[in-house]
């Protein structure tokens, strides 16, 4: 199961980590050491790397089973976790599996048994009824932003799994927000409780804006030609929101993509690539994006809609302000409409200056060969350098996929360069190259 196994030393040196935050410093002898715990911290502080670390520690070479199984509530998150466990090149074989992508991908990476198994409820759920995997050397159950996976919608299917984990001797329960109980049947007694929560929301600060109208596009506008270019997340409570404030930036032609429930899991990995690399600047979203997705540090986020509940709230503002960054988050508000009691009454925010918005700078192009090519990160740098005759500066983010990967390009060369480019040779493989 395990090729070459790196100590904590290597893996971190490898991530090009030369010291760990102070969270992260006391939950991992913690994490190490005893049966049960609680991590709490905000958004955005490290907490995978902090369980990940112990956890591989803990692992046994030998043991060609699942060892630790880790549940989060979203796709996106069993994602993140995934991406970041193989960065650390631990030498532990990682897999994870969730709704959205077809079971036969599962089936063919669970027959190849990792040692460290991610995954959404439902999903375990089902590999688990129809006997996939041998449970027997699960030890660890990491339930990484409990406060969502052990929700209502998913405590069926919980509790099923956690009942079909007989051997557990360990539990690590995550989140980033505090007051959230635990149900009896994930078996956490006396659990250890570290708590950082309160820590990292200094550097926050709230604005408010009053919108004349109920529609509040108007005030949604002002606040984003204020801010100009900085990339940031506007919150919206439903698609059908989304929509509306979509078509009205197309229609003041400003930049942006959309994320939330209803768009396929493909279409929705795909808006983050082009968020991540800068395609758009803009992302409007519902809570979904509030958590466990991978995107860098943001200096502001809009509530373009109010949440209904403190924790999303919690979540949503834990964006932008993180670790040692300072953020804003905007609070918009119809003049007739009543803040919830979870919402701080704050300052106006003076919106009258206006920057400039320059237009869109960056494209995406999609490349059809990945790492299962044997394709590097090199050989696509490469193939844009030689054959597309680009400069350094003109080459952005590219992100490797296990099937294909994605490339930002100045959106002036875009057209050129697919043309130049299109079934060229990368590697052995003749590779598709088109606009996303």
């Amino acid at each position: 199961m395990a090729n070459t196994i790196r100590s904590q030393a290597e893996i971190l040196q490898k991530l090009n980590i030369h010291e760990l935050n102070p969270m992260q410093e006391e939950a991992i002898p913690v994490i190490k050491n005893k049966s049960n715990v609680i991590l709490l911290s905000p958004t955005g502080t490290g907490k995978t790397l902090a369980f990940l670390l112990p956890i591989i520690d803990l692992l046994d070479a030998d043991c060609n089973e699942i060892q630790v199984l880790i549940l989060v509530p979203s796709r996106e998150l069993a994602i993140q976790i995934e991406q970041v466990a193989r960065n650390m090149g631990s030498g532990y074989k990682i897999n994870a599996v969730y709704g959205g992508r077809a079971t036969s991908k599962d089936k063919i990476e669970l027959k190849h048994t990792p040692a460290i198994l991610i995954g959404t409820p439902g999903r375990v759920a089902d590999h688990l009824r129809q006997e996939r995997f041998s449970t027997t050397n699960i030890k660890t159950l990491v339930l990484d932003e409990f406060d969502k996976s052990l929700e209502v919608g998913f405590e069926e299917e919980m509790k099923n799994i956690i009942y079909l984990l007989p051997n557990l001797s360990k539990r690590i329960l995550t989140s980033a927000t505090q007051g959230v109980s635990v149900p009896g049947f994930v078996k956490l007694e006396q659990p250890t409780i570290i708590n950082y929560v309160k820590e990292g929301t200094s550097k926050l600060v709230y604005k408010t804006v009053i919108s004349p109208t109920k529609d509040k596009l108007g005030s949604l506008l002002k606040v984003l030609n204020h801010i100009g270019n900085a990339p940031g997340i506007v919150f919206c409570n439903f698609k059908k929101d989304i929509q509306e404030v979509s078509s009205f930036l197309d229609r003041n032609r400003i930049n942006h993509g959309t994320f939330h429930g209803d768009m396929e899991q493909k279409d929705r990995e795909r808006s983050l690539i082009k968020f991540r690399n800068g395609t758009h600047q803009i992302l409007l979203a519902t809570d979904l994006a509030a958590r466990g997705i991978d995107i860098p540090e943001l200096k502001f986020i809009i509530h373009y809609q109010l949440p209904y509940s403190k924790e999303e709230f919690t979540h949503r503002n834990g964006r932008t302000a993180r670790v040692n960054e300072k953020g804003t988050a905007y609070i918009l508000k119809w003049e007739e409409e009543s803040l919830r009691d979870f919402i701080p009454e704050t300052d106006l925010a003076d919106i009258t200056t206006k920057m400039t918005r320059t237009p869109q700078y960056w494209e995406t192009l999609f490349i059809s060969g990945g790492r299962k090519d044997k394709i590097s990160k090199g050989d696509i740098a490469g193939l844009f350098f030689k054959q597309g005759n680009i400069t350094k500066e003109q080459l952005g983010v590219i992100e490797l996929k296990q099937d294909c990967a994605f490339v930002a390009i100045p959106l002036d060369n875009a057209q050129e360069l697919v043309e130049k480019l299109n079934n060229s040779r990368l590697k052995k493989k003749k590779v598709r190259i088109t606009i996303l």
